[in-house]
This record gives C-alpha cells, structure tokens and sequence, in this order.
C-alpha cells in the first residue's frame, strides 16, 4: 500500500511532501517518483514515526514494578493509543526479588508481542544505585551502592532486556560499575549529589545517559557544575527531559535543546501509574503513598514522584514551548531507539524498518496510529 502527498518525517530528520510504501508490516520505498495511482491520499497530514519513551513507569493504574503481566498489557495497550508504538518500562527502587518478578513479566510482553500494544523493547533499571540526598520518589528503604554481580543477575535472568541502568557516580564503585555495565547495556547518570569530577569520570568510563535532566541533581552552578556541564561537554551522552510543562520550565527546555542539540536529546514521560486516573487519586509509588495533584504525582511531603502525561503530548508540548519540530520529533523517536540499540528495526521511516507510524492533523491534535503497517482501532 502506498500513501501520497503526506509530510513525512523521513530519515533525514527533516519534513519532506511526497509518499511511502507499506509491505508486509514494513516501509517499503520512501519519497519515490512513481507513486501508484490508487494510492492512499493523505491531503497533507503529518506523517512521523511511532513514537518511543524509554522513560515510563506505568499509567491507567498500573505500574510496571507490579510484576503484574495484565497491568503491564494494559500499559502496553495505552501506550500504543497514545502514539508511542515502542517502550522501555522503568522499574523503581526496590529489593531485587521484586524486580527480578517485573522483569519477568518484561520478558513475557516482549516475547508474546500481542496485537494493538506498543512493543516492548528493553527496559530501564532506575535504582536502586541512588544518592540518599537525591533520591527523589525513590523509596530510601531499598538504596543501594552499586553492585554489578547482583546487576549482571537480573540482567541475565529476563535475557538480557535491560537496556538501560541508572547509577549515582559518586558512590562507592560507581566507575567500575559503569566500566562492566557498559558491556551490556546503556549506562546512565541519575538521582546524584555528583561533582562535576565524579560524573566526568563516569562518562570517561563509558556513561552515555542522563536521566531526566534537572530532576535529582545539583542545579549547574558556574563555581561548582556538577553533572549537567559534564555531560553537555562528551558528544557520546544523550539527555532525557520530562516535558509535561510541569517538572521543567519551557525556558528550561528549549535551553537542554540549546546545550545538547536536537540529535542528543530524549523526551520522556517517565509516567506513573496516575497517568490516566482522576485528580486527587491515591496510589502506590515504590511501597510510599502519592497523589495525584495539580496533574502531576506527589508525595505526602509534595515532593514531585512521577508525570501523569504521555511521551506524544510531551512532544506536542516541546514545540509549543519553542523547540523546533523535527527536533521534538527526533527527540521522541529515533534517539530514544538509539538509547536501547533498537534504531535498525524502530524511530525512523526508512525502507525494511517496522512500519510503525502515526498519521497527525497539523497541528498534532488528531492522529491515527498504524503498528507493524495495521491502523489501531
């Protein structure tokens, strides 16, 4: 099937007007010049492609450190009505029975691949390898230092789905975590205290990752930089940012685009399971109560515990606050492929890629999703 005059977000980064070909669940020519006369006439929507957060705890009252495989389809199944066709769960700070349990049901989802449900396609270790000062919503009970032998276990016990962990560097063994992690997966920057020192030499051992950038670390400060700067200056690393309009400033967002540059930068939700619930609902976030309030999680305390949004409303949001647009999109897409090793198959339309692909109005406020070439319904 071809469709034609569309502006597609084609593997350049860039909008071009023209058509593409779906076969067998698969792009197939991308702009070609001779487009078939009954092919599907898109009128000038916006085509880009499915969209992938790495980032995304839960949503619709379920959260992916259940270890509940219903809840976690049901994740799978809203994620995929929203736009996002691919995800990589992230898992809490907990004890590392619980986690091996969700990681089981990981490796359950991503083997069953069912129909209408975004892919799931690695997952996202965030904790236990936390700063005390800067754990945030993540449950001090179960911190740990780092430890890769425990690491490498649950790795290897959900077949090597983890695709990206996350670590303090300034805590004990920290770099010569990251120098075994490496091997496997993406290492990243997170919930730290770090000088500037501890988190170059994190990325000098092979870091490539921070996770939700100005949540959980030091603010950049010109006599002390911390982990920001740090990561700014190594070309290798990509930065998430949250962008429900909540967590960060717009003026904070388009300044991470400004530092990082589109093709380093990654939009996530990191999403609870509220995201979807009503206002003042109560719900469990690590084994700690938090609430829904002003369309964000919390804690008893107000500290900030997790987004209620979505990662097509947080791309939606980035161009309202200001960013370029093929920058929101690659943000949303072929970067955060590029963070689980997932670009040769996902975050592009390109030829012999998966043909996951939303359909939007101008103006994003209408789309159609299509998995594997078939539209959602």
């Amino acid at each position: 099937m071809f469709f034609k005059n569309a502006k597609i977000f084609t593997s350049d980064f860039q909008f071009h007007l023209g058509a593409f070909q779906v076969e067998d669940g698969r792009f197939g020519a991308v702009l070609p010049e001779n487009v078939p006369e009954d092919a599907v006439d898109l009128h000038g929507a916006t085509v880009i492609p499915g969209l992938i957060d790495v980032h995304n705890h839960g949503n619709s009252n379920a959260d992916f450190s259940d270890g509940d495989y219903e809840g976690l389809k049901r994740m799978a199944r809203y994620l995929a009505r929203e736009g996002v066709t691919s995800f990589a769960p992230a898992s809490m700070t907990l004890p590392y029975d619980i986690l091996e349990k969700a990681f089981a049901t990981a490796k359950q989802l991503a083997e069953e691949k069912p129909e209408g449900h975004s892919r799931l396609r690695g997952i996202q270790m965030e904790g236990p390898y936390f700063s005390y000062k800067k754990r945030g919503a993540q449950n001090p009970d179960y911190l740990k230092n780092p430890d890769f032998e425990g690491f490498r276990k649950l790795y290897e016990g959900c077949g090597g789905l983890v695709r990206i962990v996350d670590i303090a560097p300034e805590l004990p063994g920290a770099v010569a975590f990251v120098e075994q992690a490496k091997r496997l997966c993406t290492v990243s920057i997170a919930h730290t205290d770090c000088t500037y020192d501890d988190a170059k030499a994190a990325y000098d051992a092979g870091a490539t990752h921070l996770t939700h950038l100005y949540n959980a670390m030091p603010p950049i400060h010109h006599r002390s930089p911390g982990a920001i700067p740090a990561a700014v200056e190594n070309p290798h690393v990509r930065a998430e940012i949250i962008c429900d309009g909540l967590h960060i400033h717009p003026a904070s967002v388009r300044l991470a685009f400004s530092m990082f540059g589109g093709e380093r930068m990654i939009l996530v939700s990191d999403a609870g399971r509220c995201c979807g619930l009503p206002e003042e609902s109560k719900f469990d976030l690590g084994g700690q109560d938090a609430w829904l309030r002003g369309g964000v999680g919390r804690l008893a305390d107000g500290t900030i515990a997790c987004s209620a949004t979505n990662l097509f409303d947080c791309m939606v949001n980035a161009i309202r606050f200001g960013v370029n647009e093929a920058d929101a999109v690659r943000a949303a897409s072929y970067n955060p492929a590029c963070a689980i090793g997932a670009e040769e198959e996902v975050g592009s339309i390109a030829p012999g890629k998966t043909a996951d692909f939303i359909i939007c109005s101008p103006d994003y406020r209408e789309k159609r999703v299509f998995l594997a070439g078939k539209e959602l319904v």
